[in-house]
């Protein structure tokens, strides 16, 4: 059994030896440290050239990141907390989502930003959050979110190696210790083809689903535990839709499984508040009429406390998405 950090340490090795143009660089990558995360451990050492620590300086990382990738490179920069984008957000959203549109489509920005995402570790409201919401409405800049379901280090090495616009990479840090590749027997999986891809589960031999749901990243596990409880305790039955690819919008994947059951319940650990989920809800309602109903689930409006208990109460748990699922279903 392989690991997703361990598939991604993989993937970031194939990309290394698959072309000299990729070069990695963060805060503390270089071994024998390896990362705050481990993602990169080992790497230091059989590319030092190319594998390179940084001062600490977000908005100074994503800027070489960005002059590398001008310059032919693939850059993959590795943010150590999610917390910290905003101190880069200049250099992603003023200089790398612009720069092909503002040099009439002479220049490329093929850079691509790691970073672990999300709570439920204890660490506190500056190094706990969800913030890829304020990203995704950029223009230029690609938002992907990495799952379990597929292949960790193929989902990595598509956007670095066949991508040539600027990309974040949400890693949502309670999938690292995860089996890459879930073995699922108790679902129908469905992947389709895009290059990012959404993934379609179903309780085998399940009547047809009352209601639809749809998650990514480490909510999509929640969101998978939830539809076991529905069925069993409930008996009521969901599907459940988990995308890559969180901007630009992909809509098919949500309005296959929305055109049978006509019911959405969106899961995410940021605040709702303008959130993912907001815009899942708002386009499904454009493409599919009044008659669809929506309800939509994620962290309280709040700071992430660091004490457990408090955690815990402030982000979405399991008990959450059942309830907010039997209201939308019309169950007791």
């Amino acid at each position: 059994m392989t690991s997703v950090l361990e598939r991604l340490n993989q993937g970031l090795l194939a990309c290394l030896q698959a072309s000299g143009q990729v070069v990695v660089l963060g805060e503390d990558l270089v071994d024998p440290y390896g990362g705050a995360f481990k993602v990169t451990h080992g790497l230091s050492t059989r590319f030092p050239e190319r594998v390179l620590g940084s001062p600490v300086s977000e908005a100074g990382i994503v800027g070489i990141g960005v002059g590398l990738a001008l310059r032919g490179f693939r850059p993959v920069v590795e943010i150590m907390f999610g917390d910290f984008l905003m101190l880069a957000g200049d250099q992603l959203l003023n200089h790398a989502a612009k720069l092909r549109w503002m040099s009439n489509d002479q220049v490329t920005v093929p850079l691509v930003v790691r970073t672990p995402m999300g709570g439920r570790r204890g660490y506190g409201p500056t190094h706990s959050q969800s913030l890829e919401k304020h990203f995704l409405g950029a223009p230029g800049l690609r938002t992907v979110a990495l799952t379990a379901l597929g292949d960790p280090a193929q989902q990595l090495e598509q956007a670095v190696l066949r991508n040539d616009d600027p990309l974040l990479f949400v890693e949502h840090k309670l999938l690292y210790a995860l089996q890459a590749g879930l073995e699922l027997p108790e679902f129908d999986l469905q992947q389709d083809g895009r290059r990012y891809p959404a993934y379609h589960l179903r309780l085998r031999g399940a009547p047809p689903p009352a209601l639809t749901l749809a998650a990514y990243g480490y909510s999509a596990e929640l969101a998978r535990q939830a539809i076991f409880d529905l069925a069993y305790q409930y008996e009521i039955f969901a599907d459940l839709v988990v995308p890559t690819q969180l901007s630009p919008f992909d809509d098919p994947p949500l309005l296959e499984s929305l055109s049978q059951t006509g019911r959405l319940l969106t899961v995410e650990e940021g605040s709702t508040r303008l959130g993912w989920g907001a815009e899942c809800v708002a386009r499904m309602t454009e493409r599919l009429g009044p008659n669809l109903r929506a309800v939509r689930v994620g962290a309280a409006e709040t700071p992430i406390p660091a004490a457990g208990s408090l955690e815990a109460a402030t982000l979405p748990q399991v008990e959450d998405i059942l309830d907010a699922a039997r209201r939308l279903a019309g169950s007791p």
